[in-house]
């Protein structure tokens, strides 16, 4: 009977955007909890994850920051359209390590920061958003020269936690937790500034075998990941 069990245990390897670290590690925490399946993960940007896998990254399901390219993964023949899922609607925030710093959107009016991060919006969707904020608020002139731009929402968070740039435009789930800001000043920006954030996540053909995968894909349609979800400032429909 152990062996049974054993035998039946599997394990997947998924890629996941860089925006959804903590909500991700929470969620695969649960679910290795009440399961004999185990996760291995990587994070990155959603479209260095997506060159990895036209690559042949042996990843089994890949979490985007986007729909835009697990559907493409469609386009590709490496996934069916029938495994592209949904399972977070991602939300933009401009934050500061400084508690004291962002009051509200006027704080990009004044000359209290040097330096603004946002991720690349050429490789991350998050960074499209802020882009699209910038351009919404018409401060693309004056916020420009500000602008250090990082490879992902992950390595933005970086530079304004260390000080490299005061505040900039990351994703919600980076700095809130049971719905709560966990540290800093924020201000979260009006979704009609943005284009929606429909993360979507897709099973691969290669990998559409795979028990652990589909087990985990099962799971995330649950009450159980959608609260957890839901608890680092995503929405889930």
């Amino acid at each position: 009977m152990l062996f049974t069990v054993l035998a039946k245990a599997e394990q997947t390897h998924i890629a996941v955007a860089s925006n959804f670290v903590k909500p991700m590690k929470a969620l695969i925490k649960k679910f290795e909890q009440e399961n004999d399946h185990t996760i291995q993960v990587s994070f990155a940007s959603s479209g260095k994850l997506y060159s990895q896998i036209r690559n042949g990254a042996p990843y089994h399901l890949f979490f985007s920051a986007d729909q835009e390219k697990p559907n493409q993964l469609v386009t590709d023949n490496l996934a069916s359209a029938d495994k592209v899922f949904t399972y977070a609607y991602g939300k933009l925030v401009l934050w500061s390590n400084d508690p004291n710093l962002i009051q509200d959107n006027e704080t990009l009016l004044t000359d209290n920061f040097y330096k603004i991060a946002i991720a690349n919006p050429k490789l991350a969707p998050f960074g499209v958003a802020a882009q699209q904020t910038i351009e919404s608020l018409e401060l693309t002139s004056q916020l420009t020269p500000k602008i250090v731009r990082a490879e992902n929402v992950a390595q933005a968070h970086q530079f304004i936690s260390t000080g490299n740039a005061e505040l900039g435009f990351i994703a919600m789930g980076q700095v809130f937790a049971d719905n709560h800001l966990v540290t800093g000043s924020v201000w979260v920006v009006p979704s009609n500034l943005y284009e929606p954030i429909q993360q979507s996540g897709v099973l691969l053909t290669a990998a559409e075998n795979n028990v652990a995968a589909r087990a985990f894909m099962l799971f995330l349609q649950s009450n159980e990941a959608k609260h957890i979800i839901q608890g680092f400032g995503f929405k889930t429909e």
